[in-house]
């Protein structure tokens, strides 16, 4: 995880004392941003064009610091003191038990569209060159011999949206058979080789080591390892039936008292849904609502039918305590 980057003095006294050079001008402000794991990338393009339209529209330099890791871990870090401004997340329950604590708005989620989300996507499969063990959708992942890698569920918001796309789409699958369901699941999560605790540990596992014949990960994440890795090397597979993963962000409200940076904060959550910021996205390959940007990358979104937490599973709360809970669905499996 990158670390809170607000130097003491003291600190800056000894980074210079290193024989490092000062910034040539200090920002008038800083924000921090929390988000998820495989979000460095995303941001890193998205900052430096928040940081010229505030400028150009306040007249005021700003700086805006990231910390990364999984979704839950960084919700955690802020329940035991990091000073973060805003959430950028991947799943909502993460943004929600900040809410709970009294850190985030108890209506987050009507303050802006979409639930608070200004992006989304869903899982998809990347594969090796030729795809040879012919992996096309979910049904195809308990076969015997297929080794799978996706983040842990337990630490990882990227992880638990790929557990509940398989189990949705087996319950689409076998019509409810709970017997089925549970079978298919057991199989399925019998294949993965490695847990890692995130997303960008589990793409290191599977480019880097050569771990597995198939990573599952978001759709966004897939086709970027693809861009950089190699569009020889990697095919990604969209499966037919897949989940909803939602992107939630929201102010973190007493920090920015404390921080000084209440409309920062907002403005920059706002901006995230811009057309300029949605076009990044989009070319982040994260699916987008703005509809002019969503028209114009249409063709780089294969359709796929997505299932929503809410329809599936009856909402995060009943889906978290059925099967990420101490004993729950999940635990019970990886006892089979």
């Amino acid at each position: 995880m990158t670390l809170d980057l607000r130097f003491s003095r003291s600190l800056l006294a000894i980074a210079l004392g290193a024989g490092l050079a000062a910034p040539a001008a200090a920002a008038d402000r800083e924000l921090l941003n929390s988000s998820y794991d495989i979000a460095r990338e995303l941001f890193a393009a998205i900052n430096p064009e928040f940081i010229a339209h505030w400028q150009e529209n306040e007249g005021e330099e700003v700086s805006i610091q990231q910390s990364h890791g999984g979704s839950s871990a960084q919700a955690r870090a802020i329940l035991q003191g990091l000073r973060a401004d805003v959430v950028t997340y991947n799943q909502v329950t993460d943004v929600q038990v900040l809410a709970d604590d009294g850190l985030v708005a108890e209506d987050w989620q009507q303050q802006l569209p979409n639930n608070a989300s200004p992006y989304y996507s869903t899982t998809a499969f990347l594969v090796r060159k030729g795809n040879p063990k012919g992996i096309e959708s979910w049904d195809d992942l308990d076969d015997e011999g297929v080794e799978i890698v996706f983040p842990n569920p337990k630490t990882s918001g990227n992880g638990r949206y790929t557990y509940l796309a398989a189990w949705g789409f087996a319950d689409h699958q076998f019509n409810g058979d709970e017997a089925r369901i549970q079978d298919f699941m057991g199989d399925f999560l019998g294949n993965v080789v490695v847990f890692d605790t995130g997303g960008r540990g589990a793409t290191t596992s599977f480019i880097e080591r050569g771990i597995g014949d198939v990573l599952i990960s978001f759709e966004s994440e897939v086709n970027n390892i693809r861009g950089e890795y190699g569009s020889d090397d990697y095919e990604v597979i969209v499966p037919p039936v897949s989940i909803l993963a939602e992107f939630p962000v929201a102010v973190v409200e007493p920090n920015t008292v404390r921080n000084g940076t209440e409309e920062l904060a907002r403005a920059y959550v706002e901006y995230l849904y811009s057309e300029e910021a949605q076009r990044q996205l989009a070319g982040f390959n994260y699916r987008v609502h703005d509809e002019s940007v969503a028209e114009e990358f249409a063709d780089q979104f294969p359709e796929t039918e997505l299932l929503r937490v809410e329809e599936v599973f009856g909402g995060w709360d009943e889906a978290m305590e059925a099967h990420f809970s101490s004993g729950g669905q999940l635990d019970q499996l990886q006892r089979r």
